[in-house]
């Protein structure tokens, strides 16, 4: 049993915090490709990432993602 990671929630917590994706690189030093690739779904984000990205977007780091859990 255990948790993995779903949709990313990442275009909804900027939306939430009144951000853009180029604000986001700006302030984690992230490039806008990889904010873009995490917003989209086409990269999971690195634990470090998570922390970094929460702490900007004032959220926990469990609120950047759809957790599913798995009964396997």
């Amino acid at each position: 049993m255990a948790f993995s990671q779903g949709r990313c929630l990442l275009k909804q917590r900027l939306a939430q915090r009144r951000m853009t994706q180029s604000e986001l690189s700006r302030r984690t030093g992230y490039s806008r490709q990889l904010i873009s690739h995490y917003a989209n779904n086409r990269a999971y984000m690195s634990p470090g990432a998570m922390r970094t990205i929460s702490y900007v977007l004032r959220c926990d780091m469990e609120d950047l993602y759809d957790w599913v859990w798995s009964d396997q």
